[in-house]
């Protein structure tokens, strides 16, 4: 993310003007780009001109908490590889989900038709064997994937914190306790995410900001809300499961789980690297003053 290569020609030839005051440091210069290691200040709304049609006064914000420590802006961009690496490792775990759970389903459907004599019950220990394998693939790789992406999460908020300290519902600690307190963590992420989206958009060149659409965000937690609704269910009918009937039932819902899940990995790759890539240029962009609107006539 650094910026090589410099204008020797262009240095030194224009002298500035005596008494003319030293042009400020960009606050985003090539030592804080690498790192993200300059916080940015908010922008400072522009003063209307002298017209006989002033600009309306820009709207007024609540004060932003005090948190401690301080916000400090720095890349996530390690961390979404992380997170979509794992993501894909999720992905390859629900295949071979699906492989199991097709092998249950046929072993399960034969003794239904044709009777249990008509199944080798070392076929019948190898289907529950891999059911086994890949339900302990499936939870291992799921806690692996939700550290890192808990850790993104994390450092995402803190840095829309940076770009908008008064655009916030919640506090900082909720991108990690919204995950694992029962019933609000049915919503309480969404709520993060959208206001991690909103203070992490880039400006336009007027200074306006861009519209993002959140599209992907919405299929990420919408896919994430029905893959953990279908592998609950199926999970706990498996278990609870006495016949072979059961035993089917249960698998076919599991394989759809599986199936949802694949999508859901997919889109939350998706979206993890869209909104790592607004951050990542609104932090280039540094601290932009938006241009007035235009008066109402």
């Amino acid at each position: 993310m650094s910026r090589t290569g410099r204008c020797a020609a262009c240095e030194g030839t224009v002298a500035p003007e005596a008494g003319a005051p030293a042009a400020p440091p960009h606050p985003y210069g090539p030592e804080s780009l690498s790192a993200y290691a300059t916080p940015p200040v908010p922008p400072v709304p522009p003063v209307p001109p002298a017209q006989n049609q002033p600009h309306p006064a820009p709207p007024a914000y609540a004060p932003p908490r005090q948190y401690t420590p301080a916000p400090r802006l720095a890349s996530p961009q390690g961390l979404s590889r992380a997170v979509v690496v794992l993501l894909g490792v999720c992905a390859l775990t629900d295949v071979f989900s699906l492989f199991a759970g097709a092998t249950m389903f046929g072993v399960s459907t034969d003794v239904i038709d044709n009777g249990v004599d008509s199944v080798a019950q070392s076929d019948l220990d190898r289907s529950d064997l891999l059911q086994a394998a890949a339900g302990f693939l499936q939870t291992l790789a799921l806690l692996a994937t939700a550290v890192v992406f808990v850790v993104w999460f994390h450092r995402v908020r803190t840095n829309a914190e940076v770009f908008r300290p008064d655009g916030h519902r919640m506090r900082r600690g909720w991108t990690i306790w919204g995950w694992i307190t029962p019933v609000v963590n049915l919503w309480f992420p969404k709520k993060l995410a959208d206001d991690v989206w909103a203070a992490s958009l880039p400006y336009e060149p007027d200074g306006s900001l861009r519209r993002a659409s959140r599209a992907v965000m919405g299929w990420w937690w919408g896919l994430w809300l029905a893959t953990l609704a279908l592998g609950r269910a199926g999970g706990r009918m498996y278990f609870k499961a006495e016949t072979f009937e059961e035993i089917r039932t249960a698998t076919g819902v599991l394989l759809v789980a599986d199936v949802v899940d694949i999508v859901a990995a997919v889109v939350a790759a998706l979206f993890v690297l869209r909104l790592t890539a607004l951050q990542n240029e609104k932090a280039y962009q540094g601290p932009m003053i938006p241009f007035p609107a235009s008066p109402v006539m």
